[in-house]
């Protein structure tokens, strides 16, 4: 090929020239572009296709093409939809970016990711997407999400939807017409709508096809509107000229599998997150993005509330971002202390004083480098930027900046990883203040483990896990050896079969309830369908630890507890397998998978020390004498079992075993006699800890003014 065209491109690689574009806007491949905008074609671009061509057969996308042209249906992508702060045009500027200045990015997340533009730009990486606008985040799954779905389907519904013909009094109708849309508009939007919802709601379609379609009706919707691009209100006295035609929406297949999607508060999901790169882009003035899209996420949600004003809002107070209010820069700084991340690239513009109140930026340049600077070097990349205006302001050099942060390690704190089930007497909370008095070497012994948070927190190079409750051991050996993908899937199946709420899908409305209220009734008669086949099986010797997760997941309290018949007796709880549940497991599965871990199920006096590495810290966290918990009930623990484990500590001092001992000492108008007498005859360490879990220590000067939680050591620290 001397010299390389279009036409001959495409005539090398056989495919159409409809195919080609397709590919393009899809970003399935990129080709460079001449400063004018032109494809600039070679030889390396023409390779990359017949690579790209080899992994993808062309046969199914020719035939949907044709289906497509024959019904005379148009295709959008990604980029086809107006949004204010939309980074799409500068989406070429942060890949380049990132491709030059980062090593090792494998997961991405985009935390404000809005209508995905940046997301589409990593789409070749793992994809954690995440929006507090309801309407972004089912944008966001119909382009990202793992789930499958049929081409034909799509294609044919759109069809249907657009030949659709009426003028039915339907809640869109009734409160929106004549002013964002034409009266006939608002009847078609309205019955369009409730269609996707019954359909859904009968299983004619699953959740990947039903926000593809309620994407596409967005985009319709958002093209015909009667704005200037946005819904804090609609121009008055003009024609409505244009007529709702909804385009098709053909998300790639191909994607990552193990993408997620959220529907959050940036700040609430960041600690679960861990990624190679996190991604940016609050947003930067007053200017709330729940106001300027009221009503297309009144469409996604689609729970027909009361509207009111002229502009026809919904309630928007639970959609109110901190990133647009006075303490955006507080809320910030949260949020960058609270990142697990190898790189943070923040997309901020220098708005600080250009244009009105409303549009100056609410975070200054200095806190953004004071905040960035205390978790590593900080690089500033910039670019002009054309800036969203209301025609009230008169913006000029206006620059997008990129505040690219590579996380030092070296102060960094390591991100402790929570247990994923609330296992009663956990230590998560006072790991920050347990942990400087570890003196950890080659193997740490978590004696007592239950839900593990403390061993597998460990620094040490291996772990070994014990605990006398076998079924506890063996989920979380269980949980180790699963492919954590897969180990998600089989928890989705058991969810689905037992027809379980899933709100890190639906959210809470979609079973008409609230967090505050929980999904205790909706799931109550499911869940106890759940216990009585796990139980049953477990009495005929086979223990389904997938169904046993999923008890726990949807128990009280997400505790786990058995009756003397070896049967789990806890009863419904309000909560579900959530984006937090499911990000603690997942963190959690990883996490076990890359340590060096042994299970034990000895009852601690039948432990020998022959059979330890001298080079072991064996920490102990006890049922506690002087409480009351699921795992001490009626006695079972006693005056003789804390004499036992005292003795057996004795010991292991004896042979030069370093321990840690946690406990309290008083509690409630109770006291250890028994720890309190051991500790003063023997000589060891007391460390005082904050009962209130609370990142400090008490000082020994204050022990007698408060309740007595404690860490008990044999060496000082």
């Amino acid at each position: 090929m001397d010299k390389v065209t279009i036409d001959k491109v495409i005539r090398e690689l056989d495919i159409s020239k409809s195919y080609f574009y397709k590919l393009i806007n899809t970003g399935s491949i990129k080709v460079p572009k001449s400063s004018t905008g032109r494809y600039l074609w070679d030889k390396t671009t023409v390779e990359k296709l017949k690579s790209f061509l080899g992994k993808n057969s062309t046969s199914e996308v020719e035939e949907e093409a044709l289906l497509i042209s024959k019904l005379g249906l148009k295709q959008s992508f990604i980029n086809n939809r107006r949004y204010l702060g939309n980074k799409y045009s500068l989406s070429d500027f942060i890949r380049k970016t990132v491709e030059e200045n980062c090593k090792g990015i494998n997961i991405v997340a985009d935390v404000f990711s809005g209508t995905g533009a940046v997301s589409n730009t990593f789409k070749d990486k793992m994809l954690i997407t995440n929006d507090l606008l309801y309407s972004n985040y089912i944008s966001n799954y119909a382009w990202f999400g793992y789930e499958d779905y049929s081409s034909k389907k799509i294609i044919q519904m759109i069809y249907d939807y657009n030949r659709v013909k009426t003028n039915e009094n339907n809640y869109m109708r009734k409160n929106f017409s004549d002013t964002f849309f034409g009266a006939d508009d608002c009847s078609k939007i309205g019955y369009i709508r409730e269609d996707i919802e019954r359909k859904y709601k009968n299983k004619k379609i699953n959740f990947k096809e039903y926000t593809i379609l309620i994407t596409s009706l967005l985009y319709a919707t958002d093209k015909i509107a009667n704005t200037v691009g946005h819904y804090d209100a609609y121009r008055k006295n003009t024609a409505f000229e244009k007529n709702l035609i909804l385009n098709l929406l053909l998300p790639e297949k191909n994607i990552n599998k193990n993408n997620i999607c959220f529907n959050r508060d940036a700040n609430e999901i960041i600690s679960n997150i861990k990624c190679d790169l996190l991604y940016l882009d609050p947003p930067y003035n007053s200017r709330q993005y729940c106001d300027a899209y009221h009503l297309l996420e009144n469409i996604a949600r689609w729970n027909k509330p009361e509207v009111y004003g002229v502009a026809k809002k919904i309630d928007r107070s639970s959609l109110k971002s901190e990133y647009c209010k006075i303490n955006a820069t507080k809320s910030f700084e949260k949020l960058i202390e609270n990142t697990n991340t190898k790189y943070i690239l923040l997309s901020y513009n220098n708005m600080s004083d250009k244009g009105n109140d409303r549009s100056n930026a609410k975070i200054s340049d200095s806190d953004i480098l004071r905040i960035l600077n205390k978790k590593g070097k900080v690089r500033i990349f910039e670019t002009d930027h054309k800036s969203f205006s209301t025609g009230k302001s008169t913006i000029k050099g206006n620059k997008e900046r990129l505040f690219l942060c590579e996380i030092d390690n070296s102060f960094k704190n390591k991100i402790d990883v929570p247990c994923p089930f609330n296992y009663t007497g956990g230590k998560f909370k006072l790991l920050n203040q347990m942990k400087p008095y570890f003196k950890e070497t080659k193997i740490f012994l978590d004696l007592f483990a239950g839900g593990g948070n403390v061993g597998i927190n460990s620094n040490s190079s291996k772990v070994i896990f014990n605990d006398s409750n076998e079924k506890l051991i063996d989920l979380i050996k269980y949980i180790k050896k699963n492919n954590t993908e897969e180990l998600l899937k089989k928890l989705d199946k058991i969810i689905e079969k037992y027809d379980l709420s899933n709100t890190s899908l639906y959210g809470y409305s979609y079973y008409g309830c609230n967090s505050s209220n929980g999904l205790a009734k909706f799931n109550k008669e499911k869940f106890l369908k759940v216990r009585e086949d796990y139980n049953q099986s477990a009495l005929l010797g086979k223990i389904d630890y997938a169904l046993l997760y999923i008890l726990i997941v949807f128990s009280f309290n997400n505790q786990i507890r058995f009756n003397s018949k070896g049967e789990f007796n806890l009863p419904v709880g309000k909560r579900d397998f959530n984006f937090k549940m499911r990000n603690k497991l997942t963190l959690f599965s990883e996490e076990l998978k890359g340590k060096d871990i042994q299970f034990m199920k000895d009852d601690f006096r039948n432990i020998s020390f022959e059979t330890l590495d001298p080079n072991t810290l064996i920490y102990c966290d006890p049922p506690y004498l002087i409480t009351n918990a699921s795992y001490n009930e009626n006695g079972m623990w006693t005056d003789s079992d804390e004499r036992d484990l005292l003795e057996f500590l004795d010991k292991a001092n004896d042979q030069g075993f370093k321990f840690a001992l946690s406990n309290v000492l008083e509690s409630k108008n109770r006291k250890n006699t028994i720890l309190k007498q051991w500790i003063k005859n023997k000589g060891y360490y007391c460390n005082y800890l904050n009962k209130n879990y609370s990142n400090s220590s008490y000082h020994r000067k204050n022990k007698d003014s408060i309740s007595k939680e404690v860490l008990v050591t044999n060496y000082e620290v």
